[in-house]
């Protein structure tokens, strides 16, 4: 009878950390969020290096807000060649009623060159609310007026903003577009539920200039890659609360391969590793692969094997479809369900090898992960 039930408990943890997620997802999409008709003016910071997926759109998506308040757009790069100042420049031609400005400044402030155009660019801020937010983020009309609503709030501190992608270039974008909606954002519903968010998300992160000011400013970033996890948490840290917004903004992919998909989830993997050790570790009891593999190679018969995954996969591929259709919205479930185990054992082998090295590539540097998530760049 053990021999039996074995398989099943294995598969147990993966299988009530899919309902849990989904319970989590259901009260928190449920839940009356807050509406506030007066529009705060914002600053929104934008570091850019290169070229995006529709870089142009992407920015012009935040000249098109449905938003009474001010709007500040700043732009920063660090090099006069980089290829994105020409959009940057027709944009600002295109929308010349709206407030756009561009920074160019080499100013290496610390490993994290992305925190460095922010850094470079924050004098030129005048407002209290600070919006930092990814080049590859496209938003809808109603993106500012949602985030900004959860400042009437004095106790919030910041602000951060789901994400999804919902168009793809073929598997290897799909793999990495169904992790947001499988894996990442039923984690972040967990934690939200279970005990609060204590970090932020990158794509979208407003923050009170009080707020950041207590934490030490961008300044306190720069030698950390996982910079939007650090904000939020020295944030968190220094008594401010943190909300998540439902407004989904859209993380645009380029076409690319498996393997640098891979390397970047290999990357993120080594990255939380070092940020959260004790909880990255546990995390690794919730993932479905392992427990899949080692109940069919314990299993005592082909069909009870069969059994414990078909129990497995329908359950996940049932939460699976429930959040991208319900929740999400991105349009990629049921067409890209085949690839979900795929997905799993990539993030598998993504939590495993993180384990086995501190060193990870970005944008063409090579670093060293440190305790604690610095970064040593490497010659």
């Amino acid at each position: 009878m053990l021999r039996t039930l074995l398989p099943f408990l294995l598969t147990l943890p993966a299988l009530c950390y899919s309902l849990m997620s989904l319970f989590c997802a259901r009260r928190y999409f449920a839940a009356p969020k807050p509406r506030n008709t007066a529009h705060p003016p914002v600053s929104i910071l934008k570091p850019v290096k290169g070229m995006d997926e529709g870089s142009y759109q992407n920015f012009a998506s935040f000249c098109r807000q449905e938003y009474s308040g001010a709007i500040q757009l700043l732009f920063a790069v660090a090099s006069p060649d980089d290829p994105a100042i020409a959009v940057i420049k027709q944009l600002i031609i295109d929308f010349p009623n709206q407030d756009i400005s561009l920074t160019i400044n080499p100013a290496i402030h610390g490993p994290n060159h992305k925190v460095s155009n922010l850094i470079n660019v924050f004098p030129k801020t005048r407002h209290d609310i600070i919006i930092v937010c990814d080049s590859d983020i496209r938003v809808s009309p109603v993106y500012l007026a949602s985030v900004t609503s959860h400042f009437s709030d004095p106790r919030v501190g910041l602000v951060s903003s789901l994400y999804r992608t919902s168009r793809v270039h073929g598997i290897a974008t799909a793999v990495e577009a169904t992790g947001f909606t499988t894996e990442m954002i039923p984690n972040v519903m967990v934690a939200l539920q279970l005990e609060g968010l204590s970090f932020a998300l990158g794509a979208s992160m407003a923050v009170r200039r009080q707020a950041l000011a207590a934490m030490g400013g961008f300044e306190a970033l720069t030698d950390y890659l996982a910079d939007d996890y650090q904000l939020g948490n020295k944030v968190h840290r220094a008594g401010w609360r943190i909300a998540l917004d439902d407004c989904f903004v859209e993380s645009m992919v380029s076409s690319e391969n498996l393997a640098i998909t891979f390397a970047r989830q290999l990357r993120w993997a080594r990255t939380m590793r070092v940020s959260r050790p004790g909880g990255y570790l546990a995390s690794g009891i919730t993932l479905p692969f392992p427990a899949a593999l080692l109940a069919m190679l314990i299993a005592p018969s082909p069909a009870t094997a069969l059994a414990s995954l078909l129990l497995l996969y329908g359950v996940r591929l049932g939460v699976s479809t429930f959040f991208s259709r319900s929740f999400v919205q991105d349009g990629l479930l049921p067409r890209w369900l085949w690839l979900i185990p795929l997905r799993d054992m990539l993030a598998f082998f993504s939590w495993a090898l993180s384990f086995l090295g501190n060193r990870v590539e970005w944008r063409g540097s090579r670093f060293l992960l440190k305790p604690g998530g610095k970064l040593e760049e490497l010659v």
